[in-house]
This record gives C-alpha cells, structure tokens and sequence, in this order.
C-alpha cells in the first residue's frame, strides 16, 4: 500500500510504501515531546514529493538520526538513519500519514530513556 504523508502546513510532503505492523512508541526525551509513533521502512521505500531543501533538521545525542521537521509550522513527519546493518532507514511519524487511524495500530512501548 502507498501512504500519503505531509507535515501540516504541506511544505514536507512524502509517500510512503509498505504495510504498517508494529509503532513503536518511544519515550525518550525527543520523541515523548514529539509524540511520535514510529513506523520504520527501508529509506528507499519513502519518497519525497517536495524539495528536500523544504526541510529542517535536527540531530541530537551521538547525532545518529536526523529528525526532519518543517521549519514554516514545526511539524516533524520522519527521520533518517542507517540501522546497525549499514543500511538506510526512515522512522515515518504515522500521525502525518493521510487516513491511518493511530489507534487502530499495534503499538510497542520502548524505553528509549534508558538507551
């Protein structure tokens, strides 16, 4: 299935390709602020719609991930990193994807504050 996702004003806009099992919801200091429930894809399976110069971003702790975020409403769709294989991922935020009911979703609790 391809998703349709987009930060709120719409400069950020993204498709997205797969079918979403698990979200992870992290309560670390950056996403439990954020409120994000996590979908993690291969990168190649997110494709931007808008320029990517739309976006902003932001790193933090070992600056692993890069969290965007549009810098005009503040809204933060999706993050980039490579995963411990070395291959790239992309940690969509599926409260910006168009017609996905999050409370329908199976949701995993992470403890990221002890990572």
């Amino acid at each position: 299935m391809i998703y349709q996702g987009s930060c709120h004003c719409g400069r950020i806009a993204f498709e997205v390709e797969g079918e979403i099992g698990k979200v992870m919801d992290c309560n670390c200091s950056h996403c439990s602020r954020k409120g994000y429930l996590l979908w993690f894809v291969g990168r190649e399976q997110l494709r931007l719609k808008t320029p990517a110069e739309a976006m902003a971003t932001y790193t933090f702790n070992k600056h692993v991930i890069q969290h965007h975020f549009c810098p005009n409403c503040g809204c933060a769709p999706f993050g980039e990193a490579t995963d411990k294989t070395g291959a790239a991922r992309a940690a969509v935020n599926v409260r910006c994807l168009e017609g996905v009911d999050p409370g329908a979703l199976q949701v995993v609790h992470v403890d990221g504050r002890s990572l």
